[in-house]
């Protein structure tokens, strides 16, 4: 590769926000990728929504602690100790940031995919023993549908084409059946968009049903609190909240919890085993069975400790201010099409999905890649329902902002676009075993990686075989 880079800055123009910066520094932002031409580019990382980069001051955190860590709870050495303490301590980090009321429990685990899985175990059972019911949406992610369609209880209700028609839905839905749990979106994975919470838990509550709130998206985005809402449960991800070390958090009322099926079975989990009988912990024990994730624990802590110094105010305005261009510049593309969940939602954070006429999704996000060094995603966003409802089952793409980004990131994916709409690619790909990819990728893997090659993602088909978020294969 040769050692020229690209100058990706220009002067500002109006209706540009090539001069807005980033609200807190992130550990890749000065991380250059190299391009298809020989020339290499600073990353510009579009795909936040999907894992977000680490906060610089988490890496700094991990780096300080590593040399502490040892066994949690159950060891008598004095690294043990700190390391119990620090595990505990990020417990309470991580409850405080999203508001915990004083009665409620923080369970570390994994992200938020894990979170739903575990409280849809504690959901208590109707008296004929069946599994209490659960009201999700058609919009939700993955996470947040599959362990109520488990379950067998749950049903799912279609969304309508506005916030009010589809909190006119819930309530007539709640009004009809009796409900233990809506389970709902803070903000959607797909469009950013969402429902207003305070109209959920109203409607909730007054049908005698808990709230729980799929938070993966809201959290890292805008200043949450249980107590504050009313909201029965958060579940989110440390791998979206600027701290990509495998945990995350469910987070709430204490008495589902603290009797619900224990979500592991093993050691710390238990207070007495026979070969006849098991005595449980209450929560969070009950739930975290292993050796925790005590490195894990402390990113996510220290992340929600950064954010928490942000001003909420600034925070929401640089990201409006961002997501607001990026909306408008893509609208000025010729056949370039922003997807909307709701026509009248408010306030969505920074993700935006859309599509580009008559070319595939993955093509467009491998352009965007090997010519630009512009991370976005695309596929189905594991969210099929509301993809399918949205005729889109060919899939789309995804760009998404954060803390970390800088307006001319965002510059950057327009003119890119621009670009690819006007004259297409420079480069030549072609799909190898449904992926898409560059012909004769020059790219080099990073030193002292380890890597042999590159492994392309973005294509029809692939994914949709593999992991479930790519476009829906012909045959269906």
């Amino acid at each position: 590769m040769s050692a020229q880079t690209i100058d990706t800055t220009c002067p500002s123009a109006p209706g540009t926000v090539q001069d807005v910066a980033p609200v807190l520094p992130v550990a890749s932002g000065d991380t250059f990728v190299p391009l298809v031409d020989g020339t290499s580019v600073r990353y510009a990382n579009l795909d936040v929504a999907a894992s977000a980069p680490a906060l610089a001051s988490v890496a700094a955190r991990v780096s300080e602690v590593l040399p502490l860590y040892a066994s949690v709870h159950r060891g008598a050495g004095y690294l043990s100790q700190v390391s119990t303490a620090l595990y505990e301590a990020s417990r309470q980090s991580i409850g405080a940031f999203v508001g915990a009321r004083a009665d409620d429990v923080t369970i570390v685990t994994r992200n938020t995919t894990d979170s739903l899985n575990l409280l849809a175990g504690c959901v208590p059972a109707q008296a004929d023993g069946t599994p209490g019911r659960v009201l999700v949406l058609d919009v939700e992610h993955h996470a947040n549908f599959l362990p109520w369609q488990r379950t067998g209880a749950a049903t799912v209700l279609t969304g309508g084409a506005t916030v009010a028609a589809t909190l006119d839905a819930i309530e007539g839905e709640l009004a009809r059946t009796p409900y233990a749990l809506l389970a709902v979106t803070g903000a959607s994975n797909v469009t950013g968009e969402s429902l207003p919470v305070a109209d959920l838990v109203r409607l909730a509550h007054d049908a005698g049903a808990r709230v729980l709130l799929d938070g993966a998206q809201l959290v890292p985005h805008r200043r949450f609190s249980l107590e504050a809402t009313g909201v029965d449960y958060v579940a989110f991800s440390g791998h979206k909240t600027y701290a990509p070390f495998g945990a995350g958090a469910l987070v709430g009322r204490r008495d589902w919890l603290d009797t619900g099926t224990p979500f592991l079975a093993g050691g710390g989990a238990v207070r007495n085993v026979r070969v006849d009988a098991t005595t449980w912990h209450p929560a969070p024990a009950r739930h975290e069975a292993g050796s925790p994730n005590v490195i894990g624990a402390v990113a996510l802590a220290a992340a929600c400790e950064a954010l928490a110094t942000v001003d909420p105010a600034s925070l929401a305005e640089h990201e409006a201010t961002l997501r607001a261009r990026l909306v408008d510049g893509l609208d000025a593309l010729e056949g370039v099409h922003v997807v909307h969940a709701w026509d009248d939602a408010t306030d969505p954070v920074g993700v935006v999905t859309f599509v580009v006429e008559d070319h595939d999704p993955g093509l467009v996000a491998a352009y965007l890649s090997a010519e630009h060094g512009i991370g976005v995603r695309d596929g189905r966003f594991c969210a099929h329902p509301l993809l399918s409802r949205l005729g889109l089952d060919g899939g789309a793409i995804r760009a998404s902002v954060g803390v970390g980004t800088a307006g001319e990131e965002v510059e950057r994916l327009i003119g890119a676009l621009a670009s690819f709409v006007a004259d297409g690619p420079r480069a030549q790909y072609a799909i190898v075993e449904n992926l898409w990819t560059v012909v004769d990728d020059p790219r080099p893997v990073p030193a002292g990686s380890g890597l042999s090659g590159l492994f392309a993602t973005a294509a029809a088909g692939f994914i949709a075989e593999s992991a479930g978020c790519g476009p829906l294969p012909a045959d269906g």
